[in-house]
């Protein structure tokens, strides 16, 4: 199976998650390229994804999901990526969503919530976790166009207190299938709060009374993902469809083992799994074609054959450190402690996108003009590849960070307490 080429150990559960998978990679790669014409999400592909019951992968069994784990997330991502990336990251995004339910619930377990915190944490937890098993899209709304020098990403949306439950005022800038999903988790921050502590999570149906698309999104990138965004005015949301504990956000990260809230590797599988794909057809291509004076494949001449050896390099370059970052993030026992796991993935995520989009690159100049077709899978590839570059974060400021972490733990251990001299009376 195509996810095996990424996750190589597969257990037999997770085979048979993989082959669910599998049955819809047809109807999606066939769909791919209309789709990037129009930058428009596939319709028919929540229906699939859902009658496959995909859209509850990493939801446990006992809230009447798969079962599934980051492992299983990531090779999803990446078979997906080889067909169409653009419904690979949608369905990624709707993913991240089971972490506002999985977190929080291992934060109860793990004693960071009060008697009374408890109830209503664990219901909404168990509300995103049921309504994704049952089938329900979620698109995950966090970041927004508001940006600050000290964090990746800067929420403005608030929530003001009302009858019954909250007012919700702001702007998400970025959030995979507007318009599409049944659900807008969204993050917004409490009135009278100005740290974390007050960032809260609400369900905001998708036809909500305040809620507007914002302008099509015609960036540089994948281009059917239905990323418009959102604006809210006024958007009222009851108590019940809210976690608006203080702290409840900021308590639930600890619990993830690395990144974020412990699944942005699966974003990265995507950008493989495109990347493959461009690499499968650029060998086919120039292995096929022959030159008309002798006959030979044009992947043997001197110049294919180093642009092929270096597509070679780097797309293994990105299957390294995404084996290495799954295994980091999901090997029971934990290989590492949670600083060191954070650190690799922000030298991680910046080395396979950057990888992945030389791949392309340099499909690009095998094909030649004649390849150079905005529809075609080159010229698709070349964009969808180029949005991982700054996706979260680009590359330099992962490294930047992970330079940080290094650099001041090692100036931490120059820095100690001289032990105590003897007194004259002591000696």
């Amino acid at each position: 199976m195509i996810g095996e080429r990424l996750v190589e150990d597969m257990t037999d559960a997770e085979r048979e998650r993989a082959a669910r998978v599998e049955t819809v990679l047809p109807a999606l790669r066939e769909a791919a390229g209309e789709a990037d014409l129009l930058a428009a999400f596939p319709a028919g592909h929540v229906g699939l994804l859902r009658e496959a019951g995909l859209l509850g992968l990493v939801v446990p069994e006992k809230y009447g999901g798969l079962g599934g784990t980051l492992r299983d997330l990531a090779a999803a991502t990446y078979a997906m990526g080889t067909a169409c990336p653009s419904t690979a990251l949608a369905y990624f995004f709707h993913n991240t969503s089971a972490s506002r339910g999985l977190l929080p619930l291992e934060a109860i377990d793990a004693g960071l919530f009060g008697e009374e915190e408890i109830p209503p944490v664990r219901a909404f937890a168990e509300k995103v976790l049921t309504r994704m098993a049952d089938g329900a899209w979620l698109a995950n709304f966090a970041s927004e166009s508001v940006k600050s020098s000290t964090a990746n990403i800067t929420i403005a949306t608030t929530a003001r207190r009302a009858e019954g439950g909250w007012v919700l005022d702001g702007e998400k800038s970025f959030g995979c299938a507007t318009g599409v999903a049944d659900h807008y988790l969204t993050t917004a921050r409490l009135d009278g709060y100005d740290t974390a502590e007050g960032l809260a999570t609400f369900f905001v149906p998708r036809d909500a009374a305040g809620v507007s698309v914002r302008d099509a999104w015609d960036g540089l990138g994948m281009r059917a993902t239905a990323n418009n965004g959102i604006r809210l005015a006024g958007v009222f949301v009851p108590d019940d469809e809210a976690l608006t504990v203080p702290g409840a956000f900021t308590r639930m990260l600890r619990m993830s083992r690395g990144s974020f809230v412990g699944n942005q590797l699966a974003i990265a599988a995507v950008y493989a799994g495109c990347a493959q794909n461009v690499y499968d057809h650029t060998i086919e291509a120039t292995t096929r074609r022959t030159f008309a004076d002798t006959g030979r494949p044009i992947a043997s001449s001197p110049v294919h054959q180093q642009l092929i050896g270096e597509m070679t390099q780097q797309l293994e370059t990105a299957y390294l450190w995404l084996r290495h970052q799954l295994d980091l993030e999901t090997g029971d026992p934990p290989r590492r402690p949670k600083q060191e796991v954070f650190k690799q993935w922000r030298l991680g995520k910046g080395s396979v996108t950057e990888a992945c989009f030389q791949v392309a690159l340099g499909a690009f100049k095998a094909g030649g003009t004649s390849g150079a077709m905005m529809g075609g899978v080159v010229g698709r590839a070349l964009r969808d590849l180029a949005m991982g570059l700054v996706m979260t974060f680009p590359a330099e400021r992962g490294r930047l960070e992970a330079a940080q972490i290094v650099t001041s733990a090692k100036e931490n251990e120059l820095f100690a307490t001289a032990p105590a001299r003897p007194s004259r009376e002591d000696s």
